[in-house]
């Protein structure tokens, strides 16, 4: 095991995210040994650190007599190239094993996908809950309903007591892991303490445990919600867990389908939780291995305005931007709600580019990898595939955020205003992007009724909301800071 210079710097990842996984590397290490295993551990400031993963492999083919290597797939496209490449550079023999950590091979993807003109994630998930009768009927889906996600966007309601996430203290390996973020990577975005992510599989299982114990009951109803101050909500927090391998898909599932057989979730919050695990992560996961490496160029409205660098500050007076940038900066998360409808939102509406888009989700999240997050930003925040993963643009106006959060009450833009220095920006940002992309989301069957509101406008009215987006966008026409930019190296 390594810990690899290429991979820690491969984008300025979060602190939290890099101390996350070196934490997990190393206890996973000692859980080898202590099971009587021979472990050849480099860390990361082993002066013979080769650096890469080519590097490290022809350092152990020099010091050991090695027939075989045996490796599971990588989950990201540049390092599976690089072990291709190693396979062909090597002078020994080499066996591949599929991820465990997805229930679809990238092979069985492809099997599925041959011969659909249009990979719709919906009804890749019926063939998902089949396969191991999953909130199964035998060929019925329990309840009637293969989707309860109609009955899972309520706005958050005054009162909400939502429980705390799952703590635990760091132990000395992980402070040692700290030490060597905060004198290696002090340049990077984010803060490292507080630290309390779990970093082993057995507090991963206690932290699946306490989410479907305390929170799962309510995750179907607001897993939409947002409120100022309370970053968690009800969502589990597993998704960098499952990622990089200390909890497994199959026993999450598990877990959320008990509870509901024991009456202790609802239906909808159960199926809510398993289609984002068995539905959105497979399918995202297998739409990336079909796409690559072109997936990664998609820039489908042609978007080109560089990153705006309040969003490596937080320093900006759009309230619902600030919440979820800063919360970002703090815990290396933000739910899927922050991403899609506040800052991929942002980033479609404003034309950010899908590659600067990208490589902050990548930089900012603890569970993103860029599997996850490409398809995520390109696909359904940006629109950029034009289509492929998704049937139209998530762009939403500032109503939307007004009645899934509390964000606009503390905010100096007005959500009701739709014009003018006081108008919630989304408001008039929405309808520039519809008129800026006509020609390419007019005929778009799903995008029938905005386009039918936007013919009715008068022409006063749409010159109010030209000139609005202009001056706005205007101001984040600016040069990011090189301490805050995020370069790929």
């Amino acid at each position: 095991m390594a810990e690899l210079r290429s991979e820690a710097k491969r984008v300025r990842h979060h602190k939290k995210k890099l101390a996350f996984i070196f934490s997990a590397m190393r206890h996973f290490a000692q859980e080898l040994i202590a099971m009587g295993h021979t472990v050849h551990y480099t860390d990361y400031s082993d002066v013979d650190n080769a650096g890469s993963f080519t590097g490290e492999l022809r350092r152990a083919l020099d010091s050991a007599r090695i027939s075989e290597v045996h490796y599971i797939e990588p989950s990201e496209y540049a390092v599976d190239q690089e072990w291709l490449r190693c396979e062909q550079a090597f002078p020994v023999s080499f066996v591949r094993y599929a991820d465990k950590r997805f229930l679809v091979s990238r092979e069985d993807f492809q099997d599925w996908s041959r011969g659909k003109k249009q990979l719709r994630m919906e009804f890749f998930y019926r063939e998902m809950r089949r396969r191991p009768q999953v909130l199964m009927d035998q060929e019925q889906p329990i309840g009637g309903k293969w989707n309860y996600d109609v009955q899972n966007r309520k706005p958050p309601k005054q009162g909400l007591q939502v429980p705390t996430s799952y703590e635990i203290e760091p132990d000395a390996i992980t402070q040692q892991v700290l030490q060597l973020v905060t004198e290696e990577f002090s340049d990077h975005f984010g803060s490292l303490k507080p630290f309390t992510y779990a970093v082993s599989a057995e507090q991963a299982r206690a932290a699946l445990e306490q989410f479907v114990r305390e929170r799962l009951s309510q995750f179907g109803d607001y897993q939409d919600a947002m409120l100022q101050d309370e970053a968690w909500m009800y969502h589990s927090h597993i998704a960098l867990y499952l990622n990089c391998g200390l909890l497994l898909p199959m026993e999450c599932i598990r877990a959320a389908e008990r509870a509901y057989q024991q009456g202790a979730a609802p239906l909808n919050a159960v199926e809510g939780f398993i289609r984002q695990i068995l539905g959105w992560r497979e399918f995202v996961r297998g739409l990336y291995w079909q796409r690559m490496p072109g997936y990664a160029e998609a820039n489908y409205f042609d978007a080109q305005r560089a990153l705006p660098d309040f969003f490596w500050t937080g320093a900006t007076e759009m309230n619902c931007l600030h919440q979820c940038i800063t919360e970002t900066e703090r815990n290396a998360y933000a739910h899927h709600i922050q991403r899609l409808m506040v800052l991929g939102n942002f980033c479609l509406l404003s034309g950010i580019q899908p590659k600067a888009v990208n490589e902050w989700f990548w930089v900012v999240y603890a569970d993103a990898y860029e599997w996850v997050e490409l398809p995520n930003v390109s696909g359904m925040a940006l629109f950029a595939d034009g289509g492929v993963l998704a049937s139209k643009p998530y762009a939403a106006s500032g109503a939307y955020i007004n009645k899934m959060s509390n964000y606009c009450k503390g905010c100096r833009y007005s959500p009701a205003q739709k014009n003018g220095a006081d108008a919630c920006p989304f408001n008039y940002l929405y309808w520039d992007f519809l008129q800026r992309e006509a020609p390419k989301l007019q005929k778009n069957p799903r995008m029938g009724m905005p386009y039918r509101t936007l013919s009715k406008m008068s022409p006063e009215r749409l010159r109010a909301v030209a000139e609005d987006s202009r001056q706005f966008l205007s101001q984040l026409d600016q040069v990011i800071e090189p301490s805050h930019q995020a370069t790929l190296l």
